[in-house]
């Protein structure tokens, strides 16, 4: 049992771990999180060497599936709420008096004017900024309309916004080879091969975790929290502390947001020895930075806001039905007075822990997703299915290898022998090389390899031929071997330049199955040109070489 109060149970066998965690999972109910997870089995003489595991694929390795769905009426609500701020910030700008903006039903975001306000001018403003959508003035109301066109747009933008922000975050957990795929109109599939630990994959994939950066409105809080007497301008937010009652102590923030995690370019996380507590160290771009300079210059002495944000799923049975909902968490994490004009650079402080403080960083860096999405599915694939497929696919290779074994040494004998061992160095270094680079192995990787072996056949029958060429021609043996090396080198290289061609584009444009693929069908070409021209020469020369004279060779 750990620090942590986790339970830590070690298994010998892939098998045994996947039914222990069932058995776990049936006795303790969805009150406990179980998740797999695998220890590294390297030799210790292979890690004193500075050697590395082979990344396997989730064909291979096993891995976790999920199926994720963006939430249509969060992402819509995101930007009914975008449209609506602004608007406000259009009729501030523009000394628009109004009494509220906010959304409605209908696709619509309504604004009603004080009285005496110029209807005409504010439905120009929002007409020449928003040139897609149907406005209509009727009395002190201006209503936005927002096409269906416009908002099946806005869905399919988020998507594949939300598509670069999951493979930056899975880039930040460090998955090798990940496979993130759109299936239709609002999915994504993703598959992270090696993963076991699911709890953590869809904590830092499905999180919506962000900051946002607010001004504080005067006013007492907690008699508008008592009362729901709010200033229209504010909104009511809960701090971390607190009070004498046991509540969270309230405080007013203005609707406005300064900056959030979307205007972020780096974020790290550190101890501040100051208030001796974990915090960030935020970065801004160029107009996030811009807005929080102008900000901050015109309220010196007053104070800001960091509001914590996360949207966290939850799974109720309802009926004997799963029914899935979200719980929005906002809370205030710290409220500071502006000391002096901020710009691009600055920290955020008040978070309860380093680990908090290291996953809202990676969350910051990787980007806060345009829409929040939902987990569909979710399958764990065993180790166990990868054990049978790593056995059939090593079965392909060798079965390969043994046939072109045979063919070599009844046809062309001693140089069958030759070819042989040169065709068993060419999968040590294709298997070395994807090794040394970090490539992961997958069953197309050793579809690659298996066709390599045939490939490198075909440069060993060119050498081979040209000899008997040679010798047919009257050639003394040692220099039919190296005329036959010398003449087949050039045609080897051009043969095989093609094929590589076609696997630089495999990789180029393919993506998962098909890049694996390419990575072992690229690296076999290299890696066979070499044995067949170089390392097959080495080794007859160091049979047949020398200054004796030979009557005739076995080939």
């Amino acid at each position: 049992i750990g620090k942590d109060g986790n339970l830590l149970v070690r298994i010998a066998s892939d098998d045994a771990q996947s039914r222990a965690s069932q058995a776990i999972r049936d006795e303790l109910g969805g009150s406990y999180v179980v998740a797999l997870n695998q220890a590294s089995t390297v030799p210790k003489w292979l890690q004193w060497v500075g050697a590395k595991p082979m990344f396997l694929g989730l064909d291979l390795r096993g891995g976790v599936h999920f199926l994720m769905q963006v939430d249509r009426e969060a992402a819509l609500a995101k930007r009914f709420e975008a449209t609506a701020e602004d608007m406000r910030v259009q009729f501030r700008e523009n000394r628009i008096l109004f009494t509220s903006i906010e959304p409605a039903p209908g696709n619509r975001v309504v604004a009603r004017l004080r009285p005496g306000q110029d209807l005409d001018k504010a439905r120009q403003l929002l007409a020449r900024d928003m040139p897609t959508y149907r406005i209509e003035a009727l009395g002190d109301t201006i209503t936005v309309a927002i096409p269906q066109a416009e908002l099946d747009r806005m869905l399919t933008e988020a998507v594949q916004q939300n598509i670069g922000t999951i493979n930056n975050r899975i880039n930040e957990l460090g998955v090798a080879e990940p496979i993130i795929q759109r299936q239709g109109a609002d999915r994504v599939v993703v598959e992270l091969p090696g993963v076991q630990d699911t709890a953590q994959a869809k904590r830092i994939l499905g999180a919506t975790a962000t900051l946002e950066y607010r001004g504080v409105v005067e006013g007492n809080a907690v008699e508008a929290r008592d009362n729901g007497l709010v200033p229209p301008e504010a909104r009511l937010y809960n701090r971390k502390e607190t009070g004498t009652d046991g509540k969270p102590m309230p405080i007013l923030l203005n609707k406005r947001v300064i900056a959030s995690g979307e205007q972020l370019q780096n974020a790290t996380s550190f101890f501040d020895s100051q208030s001796g507590t974990p915090a960030v160290s935020v970065r801004l771009n160029s107009i996030g930075g811009q807005r929080m300079f102008d900000y901050s210059s015109a309220n010196v002495g007053k104070p800001m806001a960091v509001v914590y944000i996360e949207r966290i799923p939850e799974v109720k049975l309802v009926d004997g039905k799963e029914v899935r909902s979200t719980r929005i968490m906002e809370q205030v994490i710290s409220v500071a007075t502006i000391q002096g004009t901020l710009g691009r650079d600055f920290q955020t402080t008040g978070l309860e822990s380093m680990k908090e403080s290291a996953d809202l960083a990676l969350l910051l860096r990787a980007g806060a997703l345009a829409a929040p999405m939902d987990f569909v599915d979710e399958r764990t694939i065993g180790p166990s299915l990868g054990k049978e497929n790593i056995e059939r696919g090593l079965k392909a290779v060798a079965f390969s290898f043994l046939f072109a074994l045979g063919f070599f040494l009844v046809y062309y004998r001693m140089f069958g022998l030759i070819t042989s061992l040169a065709l068993l160095i060419n999968l040590l270094m294709v298997v070395a090389l994807m090794s040394l680079l970090g490539f992961t192995l997958s069953l197309p990787g050793l579809a690659g390899i298996a066709l390599t072996v045939g490939m490198s056949v075909d440069a060993n029958v060119l050498i081979n031929e040209r000899i008997r060429e040679e010798l047919r021609a009257g050639m003394p043996p040692q220099s039919a071997i190296a005329t036959g090396y010398e003449k087949a080198t050039g045609t080897i290289a051009d043969a095989n330049l093609t094929a590589m061609l076609a696997g630089i584009a495999l990789f180029a444009f393919g993506s998962g199955p098909l890049k694996g693929f390419a990575v072992a069908l690229i690296l076999g070409i290299l890696t066979s040109m070499y044995t067949a021209v170089s390392v097959s020469r080495g080794i007859a020369t160091l049979i047949y070489g020398g200054k004796r004279k030979l009557k005739s060779i076995a080939i």
